[in-house]
């Protein structure tokens, strides 16, 4: 989890990879209003989320009803949205955190996504960092962060985890 441009989608395929597991990019599930409204710049309210985050949350409910586990790749920002994803559920959260500048960064060089980096400040402002996440800073190398976070799930497969950027 995290906002647009942490690398949620690289750190997530190649964790799914390293876990042997399903991915699932949430972006894919954004009904194509909401999608429309990102384009143009319009963050989505709660309403325009709650459709996504019930699909979202039947691809969990799928993977665990049949003992699959899954990497999901979503911005998750709010306590609430977790808390529906999360229901019942033994979701381990993966927060990915930055500073404003490098992610602005990566979304100036993105092309091919409907988040633009207008939409940035928008996503800072409702993101509710979690408590109960294993935090990775994403100014290392993907495939660093990856390692370290395999790392941490096998060792404690509980959350609540920091890495700093040396992985110390």
């Amino acid at each position: 989890m995290g906002v647009s441009g942490s690398g949620k989608t690289t750190i997530a395929t190649r964790l799914a990879r390293g876990l042997d597991c399903a991915f699932l990019e949430a972006d894919d599930l954004h009904p194509p209003a909401n999608v429309e409204k990102m384009r143009r710049g319009i963050p989505l309210t709660d309403a325009d989320r709650a459709p996504w985050l019930a699909a979202i949350r039947a691809h969990l409910e799928d993977a665990f009803a049949h003992g699959r586990s899954l990497v999901v790749a979503c911005s998750a920002l709010k306590r609430s949205y977790r808390a529906v994803l999360a229901r019942d559920l033994p979701v381990t959260w993966i927060y990915l955190t930055g500073s404003a500048d490098l992610i602005r960064s990566r979304l100036h060089q993105r092309t091919s996504h409907f988040m633009t980096a207008a939409m940035l400040p928008s996503q800072f402002a409702a993101l509710e960092e979690p408590d109960d996440a294993i935090v990775a800073d994403v100014s290392q190398e993907p495939d660093v962060i990856v390692e370290q976070i395999l790392g941490l799930l096998r060792r404690s497969p509980g959350a609540g985890t920091s890495m700093s950027p040396l992985g110390e």
